[in-house]
This record gives structure tokens, C-alpha cells and sequence, in this order.
């Protein structure tokens, strides 16, 4: 695994921050409280928990139907949840209305604290007015980091997606790949266009994007196929989401083209592919990380008045994985924290 050196000195203190949580929740959670609820130890932790007052956080993403990264988030969040003594409430909309409006419910419920994505920030300014106003403490994960502070977050978890697209344009150049396409599986995501913006700026070759619905596979499949069949001279495919790399591995495949096909993030199915040399290389940002730090970032705020990276965003990735980091990756994945 390579893990993406970040020259900027505000994003390198994220990753400081992110280390230096780490070590002061593992402080605060083996001292006194209730045995933590789940001991199996598959996500990453167990033992006791805190004697914290018992919280309530929800969490609403824009994730989209069968789309596994999200279970993976969730996951996390839930691991986080047990050893804080939270309540952990869970929600998804693809649409940006619906995403608002799911905000709004639990701003009505008055919740302890609310993680939420910005994959449309501006759908979401006037409900997350609201949770402040409201005196709810927000953390924004994944997406929007840009927005983060405009929208009154406590911080933002993730990756710098500008940065993560720069890393694989770099990654193409050393394979030696000419052009490639950069499929955005959700049109008017912003860091889904950050992510190939970069890949542009870095990758020697030319790039062309191609939008395609995530939630259809069937017609993403065909889309891309048609796209390779039209264009014999694509030979690397950059997908932005792990199912869409399997989308891709079968569309190349009904294609019959040499493309190489590379994804962001990472899941099961990815690693298998790795393995099997259908999916040249992954870009990690640890979804894991992003769930269980946004848990427990309010929870430290609640009880501690705690702000992880000084407000700054807490980095997540990205690192570039290859069939190398098969081994290592493959029990965690197996148990869906990878």
C-alpha cells in the first residue's frame, strides 16, 4: 500500500489530528463504564466502553441503492457507537432533496449530533442552517469538504479528492497509459468531478469523462461498453466507486478491450479483482475511518468540547493499493471494515 504524500502543511495536520484522536479515545474508552455491546471483535474493537451519558447521532448520506462503500461507513459508525454508549440512527437518500429532508427529520427529533454528506451542498445550506440554529452539532464526511465550515460543520472526515484524482493521474503515467476514461456514476456530485479534474491535471495522456447512472448497472455497463467500442484507443477506464468497477471489468469484457480498469475505493469484490489482475490498482480512503471517526468526534464534543483537526479536515487518504496489498487487505475486507 502507498500512501499519497500531502505537501500542504493545513492537510497534513488532519492526518496529525486524526493520530493524535485516536490515541486520546483509546484513552478515555478503556477506562471504567459498561462492557462494550458487541465483543466479537470484527470491527476493529472491543473490551469496555465508556459511562458517558447515552447519546443519540444520526447519520444521512446521499448513498444509492446496492452501493456496498456505504455499508462499510456504516460499519464504522456502528463499531463507534457501541463503545460511546450512542444510539447510532442511520438514513440515505440519492436525491438531494430527499437527503435534506431526511436532515430535517432528525433536526426535529432533536438528536445529540448529526453526520451528514455534501455531495450537493447547496441542497443541503438551508437544512444544516437549521441544525445549528437548533444548537445540534453537525460533522460532514466524505464529500463537500470545501463547504464544510461555509455549512457551520464542526469539521469534515475524508479524503481530498483533488488530491486522490491527482494520485491516480500519476499512478497512470507510471503504467505508461495514453488515455483514459473517468466514469462519474452521479452526475452533479462535486467530488466526483474533483476526482477526475485531477486525474486531468496530473495524467500526461488526455482524459475523457463519461456520466453514467450508478444505480442502473445494466445501462452503466452498456454505456461504457459502447463508449470502448467507439474508442478503441481508451486504454485505462477509471471508475469512481467500486461497483462501477465491476460494471466496468464486464463492459471491457463485452467490449473486447485491452483498457486497464482502476477504481477509487476499495470492498470485497475489488480485492478479488485485484487478485485476479482485472482491476490494475485502488484508491483507499479508509470509509471505515470516516464512520467511526465522525461517531466519535461527537461524542467527544458532547462530553469533552473536543474539535478534531482544529476544524481543519481530518484526512482519510488516499493510498493507492495494488494485487501487492491482496494478502494484508483480504481478512478485513472479508469482515467489512476494508
Amino acid at each position: 500500500m502507498r500512501t499519497v504524500r500531502i505537501r500542504n502543511s493545513r492537510r497534513t495536520a488532519g492526518i496529525t489530528a486524526c493520530i493524535a484522536v485516536i490515541a486520546l479515545v483509546a484513552g478515555c474508552s478503556s477506562s471504567g463504564g459498561k462492557d462494550a455491546e458487541d465483543k466479537s471483535g470484527d470491527g476493529g474493537g472491543s473490551g469496555q466502553g465508556v459511562n458517558t451519558p447515552r447519546l443519540k447521532i444520526a447519520m444521512v448520506t446521499h448513498s444509492g441503492e446496492g452501493d456496498t462503500f456505504w455499508d462499510i461507513v456504516q460499519s464504522g459508525a456502528e463499531q463507534a457507537a457501541r463503545k460511546d454508549n450512542v444510539e447510532f440512527l442511520y438514513a440515505n437518500d440519492k436525491e438531494a432533496k430527499g437527503q435534506a429532508e431526511l436532515v430535517q427529520s432528525f433536526v426535529d427529533k432533536r438528536v445529540d449530533g448529526i453526520v451528514v454528506t455534501l455531495a450537493k451542498p447547496e441542497a443541503m445550506k438551508a437544512v444544516l442552517g437549521k441544525a445549528e440554529a437548533a444548537g445540534i452539532p453537525v460533522v460532514t464526511i466524505n464529500s463537500g469538504a470545501e463547504f464544510s465550515a461555509k455549512s457551520g460543520a464542526l469539521g469534515h472526515i475524508g479524503q481530498d479528492e483533488s488530491v486522490a484524482g491527482e494520485a491516480v493521474g500519476e499512478e497512470l503515467n507510471r503504467r505508461g497509459r495514453k488515455k483514459a476514461l473517468c466514469v462519474i456514476h452521479e452526475q452533479g456530485n462535486v467530488s466526483l468531478e474533483q476526482r477526475c479534474a485531477g486525474v486531468k491535471k496530473t495524467f500526461e495522456g488526455s482524459v475523457e469523462n463519461l456520466n453514467v447512472e450508478g444505480t442502473n448497472a445494466p445501462g452503466a455497463q452498456s454505456s461504457v461498453s459502447a463508449k470502448l467500442q467507439a474508442s478503441k484507443d481508451i486504454d485505462a477506464v477509471v471508475t469512481l466507486g467500486a461497483p462501477i468497477a465491476a460494471v466496468s471489468v464486464k463492459a471491457k469484457e463485452d467490449a473486447g478491450s485491452k483498457a486497464e480498469v482502476d477504481t477509487f475505493d476499495l470492498n470485497a469484490e475489488v480485492v478479488k479483482r485485484l487478485k485476479a489482475k482485472e482491476v490494475g490498482f485502488a484508491v483507499d480512503q479508509q470509509p471505515y475511518l470516516q464512520g467511526y471517526l465522525s461517531v466519535d468526534e461527537l461524542w467527544l464534543y458532547k462530553t469533552n468540547a473536543n474539535v478534531l483537526g482544529g476544524g481543519k479536515p481530518v484526512l482519510t487518504g488516499p493510498a493507492i493499493v495494488t494485487e501487492k496489498d491482496v494478502p494484508e487487505l483480504e481478512k478485513y475486507t472479508a469482515r467489512g471494515t476494508r
